[in-house]
């Protein structure tokens, strides 16, 4: 698919190196999406080619993550459940709960009905599960109260694999890209 005709991006080369924390900057927020949909395999659509290094593991963060959790009939922990390495130990999965503030009956609240900042919450959790190494987020800080950015802000700043973002908070930008 030729993304140059829809207006996105034409000819796009880069190379990310170890530690790079790298923030993209747009006038045209689709075109970041559409650019981090690509990496993270979310695009089916896409025809050109790109390539991860092998022991690559990644983990994304897309702006719009209602299809995650709508219609899913799943308490928070029933949910994360469903993306666990462990899947015969709650306390595992109630833990990192726990640590986005989804503690005792929170935690089993139903998926489809959470405020956008939980579900920002949720899928961070989904995240650190994973232990990636190679992160993708794309407006992390929307939907999150001013103690969430805080942490997330000092928890990528201390991260220690790559980071591909897109924000326009700009002490967020500050302090965390370093490219």
């Amino acid at each position: 698919k030729d993304l140059s005709k829809e207006g996105y991006f034409n000819n796009l080369t880069f190379t990310l190196n170890k530690g790079d924390k790298v923030v993209f900057l747009s006038k045209n927020s689709l075109a970041l999406t559409k650019l981090f949909d690509i990496l993270a395999n979310e695009d089916s659509e896409y025809k050109g080619n790109y390539k991860w290094g092998v022991t690559t593991s990644l983990s994304y963060l897309p702006n719009d993550n209602r299809k995650y959790f709508e219609g899913i009939d799943l308490s928070l922990v029933d949910w994360l459940l469903q993306y666990s390495p462990v899947k015969d130990d709650p306390s595992f999965i109630r833990g990192f709960l726990g640590r986005m503030l989804f503690s005792g009956e929170e935690a089993l609240k139903k998926a489809s009905v959470i405020s956008g900042g939980e579900r920002v919450r949720c899928m961070l959790s989904r995240m650190m599960m994973s232990n990636s190494n190679i992160l993708i987020l794309d407006e992390p800080t929307n939907h999150l109260d001013l103690e969430s950015i805080t942490s997330l802000n000092n928890g990528l700043i201390k991260y220690n694999g790559e980071l591909l973002f897109a924000s326009h908070d700009h002490q967020f930008i500050e302090t965390v890209a370093n490219r």
